[in-house]
């Protein structure tokens, strides 16, 4: 597995090599990466150069590139979506564009944010629910077949005015919303703002449960790729603070553990269904430190004594500072302290 890892990390760097002298390539800092949810052949890119380019994977080359006359800090493809084919675009504008693959074109723009538009996120559990967070510290839900829009917008207090400000009523947070993700099931929305603080909100009724997550180092001014587990049980949310990544329990608000490794500012990790975490850092260099190894069990607190358990994965044999897991890949042991992967065969 080592040698694998090695080859991949290589041909990794291969590819990184050929893509930033590709005369197609982004012309300033690339903000979202995205596969299309249907099919390989196709991924998407958007960037500080005010650009979303749509990639066709066979020829290394965008098929379609729509401009906006701001910076783009974010955008999404819905992941259930049958019906439609629309991109979700958050930039510089407080209006936040849609734009159609099938059309090539911004077929439509919701109004509603007062600022600049930094996050946004399509419900997987309704394909025409959609999610975004703005510098005016509002976060709104959208119906985007509704001539208004707006379903609603997301109060801390929820609507109890006489504990808030007029200033402060309907705001998710009082500071820059920028980190948002929906659970998998798309039953719950998790918000992270500037005021080092992360909310879950129920996505059907609006209402902020009141976990507590204690204070969140947050000062980016940029869009925060946070991201939510997928299969767990309890789920947890991993969100990039500073150089490391902290992993919370999403429903308790515990911090489980901080995963550490980087050297430079993480700006996005992504959780995938076979218990891998990937993350980004400003420093550009793909390494082994970026790959986490996760699973069901992984995250629970550590025992003296040996626990057993199914894993979607394999089983988990879990002592006091090591977890060891065994499936039909061969075994792997980590490490209490930073969870760095060890191979064994």
């Amino acid at each position: 597995r080592v040698s694998r890892l090695a080859l991949v990390l290589t041909n990794l760097n291969i590819f990184l090599d050929f893509f930033r002298s590709h005369p197609y390539v982004h012309k300033f800092s690339v903000e979202t990466v995205q596969w299309y949810p249907h099919d390989t052949g196709m991924f998407t890119s958007s960037s500080f150069d005010k650009t979303l380019k749509i990639w066709d994977t066979n020829v290394l080359q965008p098929v379609d590139t729509f401009s906006f006359d701001g910076t783009v800090y974010s955008h999404h493809m819905s992941p259930v979506a049958t019906k439609h084919t629309l991109i979700a675009v958050g930039t510089k504008s407080p209006k936040v564009q849609l734009c159609d693959l099938k059309s090539g074109s911004c077929c439509h723009i919701l109004q509603g944010h007062k600022q600049e538009v930094l996050a946004v996120s399509w419900s997987p559990r309704h394909e025409y629910v959609l999610a975004t967070a703005s510098a005016d510290s509002r976060v709104k839900l959208w119906d985007v077949r509704r001539a208004s829009g707006c379903l609603s917008t997301l109060d801390q207090h929820n609507g109890e005015k006489s504990q808030a400000s007029s200033e402060a009523a309907n705001t998710a947070h009082d500071g820059r919303v920028n980190g948002l993700c929906y659970t998998s099931d798309g039953l719950y929305l998790l918000t992270i703002g500037t005021d080092h603080r992360m909310r879950l909100w129920n996505s059907s009724t609006g209402e902020n449960t009141l976990v507590n997550y204690g204070k969140i180092h947050n000062e980016s001014r940029k869009s925060v790729k946070c991201t939510v587990s997928n299969g767990c049980n309890p789920e947890f949310a991993f969100v990039p603070c500073a150089s490391t990544i902290a992993v919370y329990a999403v429903f308790t608000g515990e911090l489980i553990t901080v995963l550490r490794g980087h050297y430079s500012t993480v700006n996005c990790c992504a959780y995938q269904y076979n218990f891998q975490l990937p993350s980004g850092v400003e420093d550009c260099t793909p390494c082994s430190r970026s790959s986490w190894r996760t699973g069901p069990l992984l995250f629970l607190k550590y025992q003296a004594e040996i626990f057993e358990a199914e894993g979607a994965c394999g089983y988990f044999l879990m002592t006091s500072h090591t977890i060891h897991h065994r499936s039909e890949f061969g075994s792997s042991c980590f490490e209490s302290s930073n969870f760095e992967t060890i191979f064994h065969h």
